[in-house]
């Protein structure tokens, strides 16, 4: 036998190496395997038909009509009094800047008049962009009514490569922090958005249920994931099948809120707009869908959670049984559960704020004002995410205690028992006296 390959095998299993985030995966027994078989595989052939089944096509997306964009570097910026340029400036209502009169010259970098310097007036009213000499922005170019000559203004500032450069710090930080496992999570996220791009969006605008595409993608998305991040062991099989549970549970609940609610999936201006561009798609199932979408991706971080915590537990005392296991993990979930419910809330308090800050600058009484749609929906968002959260910490818990729960005769106990060694000479093949002095105290603890 060899002591030092005993020691390897060891700390394969000591609780400070169990968690799969980082470390190395853990055993699954003949429990986990069978209920991991008899759970996951027919989720996989169900989300694997109905990708199948409800792929699209491809898109057929109109040509494009609008005027002709093209993108420029500022070159100069004159901004005087507009009473010296004998205009009369429009004074929007409610504006606190006074309208700027000037004009900028563009070079235009893009487009079939790249190299051209273009003149247009300096970019005035609300959201308008500030521009300074060096800046890249988007210029639109439209035709004049009155004598057809063409017309330039700028639109927006031209974002692409500040983008790209925080795109690849985040991706620097995620693989700097992370290493191999971060790499698998920007797989992971990649996967996601090719997910969400070329099956989700494409379907629904297909004129497909956007309730039954959700659920699909969500099952695809969890299923590639959870597995290409975390590894295929029993603790990340444990957090699929809570995850899959608890979304069930959460698309029940939204079904049922929005039907007893009255909810149409109109309440923004992008809602109506999008009825105006596809007249077919199913606006409550849409709302469903994006509640659905949205709560996977704080559940999965619940579960897989929960699932490891279980885990170490099991690691550091093989003797827990199924009871002692699960109430010492359902400590650690209510504690995070207890965060996470801020979290949601404020997540779509901050997305919806102009719209609470419009709603509340019109007078409008407390209880009116929460019941109109838009508030009305939010709240159901997060009220539904919340309880399928809720759920998902029970569920996943009792399944990875069932898996890992220990005892004497159990399989974690009995790897435990023959793999950990019990004396210095075990763990280094020699005797006590000759052992580095840091581990001289014998025997280890267990």
């Amino acid at each position: 036998m060899n002591p030092a390959h005993d020691l390897d095998s060891a700390e394969d299993h000591h609780p400070g190496h169990g968690h799969s985030h980082g470390g190395p995966a853990a055993p699954a027994s003949r429990r986990a395997t069978r209920l991991t078989l008899m759970a996951l595989i027919p989720a996989a052939l169900l989300t694997l038909a109905g990708l199948v089944l409800l792929w699209p096509g491809p898109i057929k997306a109109e040509p494009w009509t609008g005027p002709a964009q093209a993108d420029g570097v500022v070159q100069t910026v004159r901004i005087v009094d507009c009473a010296d340029t004998g205009e009369e400036p429009v004074q929007i209502p409610g504006q606190q800047e006074a309208p700027r009169c000037g004009e900028v010259t563009v070079k235009l970098t893009t487009g079939a008049e790249a190299g051209k310097v273009v003149s247009t007036a300096v970019p005035s009213g609300p959201g308008a962009p500030d521009v300074a000499p060096g800046d890249n922005v988007i210029v639109m170019q439209t035709e004049d009514f009155e004598d057809g000559s063409l017309r330039y203004d700028i639109t927006d500032h031209d974002r692409a490569d500040g983008l790209w450069m925080l795109v690849l710090a985040f991706v620097g930080a995620v693989v700097a922090f992370g290493r191999w496992r971060g790499v698998t999570a920007l797989v992971g996220l990649a996967f996601t958005f090719a997910v969400l791009l070329m099956f989700v969006v494409p379907a629904i605008l297909e004129g497909s249920s956007p309730l039954l595409v959700a659920i699909v993608g969500s099952a695809a998305i969890m299923l590639v994931v959870l597995y290409l991040t975390h590894g295929i062991n029993a603790p990340t099989s444990m957090a699929v099948l809570g995850t899959l549970t608890a979304l069930a549970l959460t698309g029940l609940l939204s079904a049922l809120s929005v039907s007893l609610l009255h909810l149409t999936g109109m309440a923004s201006e992008e809602s109506v707009y999008v009825t105006f561009v596809n007249a077919d798609i199913n606006m409550p199932g849409l709302l469903l869908a994006g509640i659905l979408i949205g709560a996977l991706g704080v559940l999965d971080d619940v579960t897989i959670t929960q699932a490891y915590t279980v885990t170490e537990l099991a690691h550091a005392n093989p003797r827990l049984g199924f009871l002692g296991l699960y109430r010492a993990a359902s400590r650690v979930g209510r504690a995070h559960i207890t965060s996470v419910i801020n979290t949601i809330v404020l997540a779509y308090a901050g997305a919806s704020l102009p719209t609470l800050l419009l709603l509340t600058a019109g007078g409008a009484p407390l209880g009116e004002m929460l019941t109109t749609e838009f508030l009305a929906q939010e709240i159901v968002r997060s009220i539904v995410g919340t309880i399928g959260l809720i759920a998902a910490v029970p569920i996943t818990t009792a399944l990875a205690a069932l898996v890992n729960h220990g005892g004497e005769g159990s399989p974690l106990s009995r790897r435990r028992r023959t793999r950990r060694p019990d004396t210095l000479e075990q763990a280094w093949g020699l005797p006590a006296e000759e052992a580095p002095a840091a581990h001289r105290p014998s025997p280890l603890p267990r």
